[in-house]
């Protein structure tokens, strides 16, 4: 089996295309086309971890955290970065990133954090929009349903859990070829009037350009006209954070303690416990305090997540509190969570955790 097959079943589940702008994941370093020996899990790839790979005879190294995610200019083993890229191509290991594209989807990074404290009745915190477009498409009434059946069975028409959603509307094109043209219906320099098909699609960003292309070739006009529009549909299942409810209302300390062990941290940087009980819980694996506002709006007691600055407490104003548990705490069971992935799917190569410890941040 190629290292293309696992990857390419890790982006069925978080497309890479639902990732941040500013992320980069997917395969950093390896050929797809190579085949598995072995596969090593981790939260952040580390000189140790390339090394673990190795003993362990993993040729694939699956990290949450993308090993490179600015520029480099040299390989020289100036810093970590460089010295992991030159290991990893001298021992022929494949990294690969799942980051930011699995902390979007539901079954993701905070779907396993709400499994670690219990919640239930759990939805997106912050869902994303434009991830949806519309594709329009003219064509002659003889083509229209060639080109609408090759659309729909080449991916067009998903819209959340219905498939092949099209809309059609008749009308009348005008146009006249130009001498150099070549035009299916019609004569060079004459206006020419046709009862067209107006085709609607739904499309996801991933499969835009193959469609595009796939419309020109069961497409009669050697010219398409077509219009593609972003969508302002909120996704409910593809965003950021989570919110859900406890089985019944906690003491706010004793779900500090709760969190504490559950979520395996020595420390908890919180704001004032302003709420004697806890029903509603938002929470944010890594980085979450740009969803500090919609927790609040979402009537959440408490959200947790990590890297607030010292300001950013203040933004409570007595209506939350704020529990910053360590950002490599929150995403720590990310592991798990791939892990369980691979394992439910393929049985014919090694799929192992890294033992390694990796958190960079120690506490006294």
């Amino acid at each position: 089996m190629k290292i293309k097959n696992v990857t390419d079943y890790l982006e069925e589940i978080a497309p890479l295309h639902l990732q941040e702008s500013y992320d980069n994941s997917g395969l950093i370093i390896g050929n797809l086309e190579n085949t598995i020996d072995g596969c090593l899990i981790t939260l952040d790839c580390t000189e140790e971890v390339v090394e673990e790979a190795i003993s362990k005879k993993c040729n694939l190294i699956i990290a949450h955290h993308p090993i490179v995610f600015n520029p480099i200019k040299k390989i020289i083993g100036n810093n970590y970065v460089e010295r992991i890229i030159i290991k990893s191509i001298k021992n022929d290991i494949a990294i690969y990133a799942i980051h930011t594209n699995l902390d979007n989807v539901y079954n993701g990074v905070n779907s396993k954090i709400a499994e670690k404290l219990g919640l239930i009745n759990c939805e997106i915190l912050l869902p994303k929009n434009k991830f949806l477009k519309q594709l329009v498409v003219y064509c002659p009434i003889t083509h229209s349903e060639i080109l609408k059946d090759a659309m729909l069975n080449n991916g067009a028409g998903l819209f959340r859990n219905y498939d092949n959603c099209s809309f059609s509307s008749l009308g009348k094109g005008t146009f006249r070829p130009r001498k150099g043209s070549s035009p299916y219906s019609g004569k060079i320099g004459q206006n020419y009037t046709s009862e067209e098909i107006k085709l609607e699609f739904f499309l996801q960003n991933d499969v835009e350009d193959y469609l595009i292309q796939v419309m020109k070739e069961h497409h009669p006009y050697e010219q398409v006209a077509y219009q593609i529009y972003a969508l302002d549909n909120f996704s409910d299942d593809i965003g950021s954070g989570m919110i859900g409810e406890l089985t019944s209302e906690i003491e706010s300390s004793e779900f500090l303690k709760i969190i504490k062990a559950r979520m395996q941290t020595s420390c908890i940087r919180h704001t004032r416990l302003l709420k004697q009980k806890i029903k509603h819980v938002a929470i944010c694996g890594g980085s979450g305090s740009f969803l500090l506002e919609q927790a609040k709006n979402k009537k959440a007691d408490i959200f947790i997540s990590s890297d607030f600055k010292y300001h950013d407490f203040f933004g409570s104003e007595g209506k939350i509190i704020i529990a910053d548990i360590g950002h490599f705490e929150s995403e720590q069971f990310t592991k798990e969570l791939i892990y369980d992935f691979l394992t439910k799917k393929f049985t014919k190569f090694a799929v192992q955790l890294s033992k390694v410890n990796t958190n960079p941040i120690n506490y006294l």
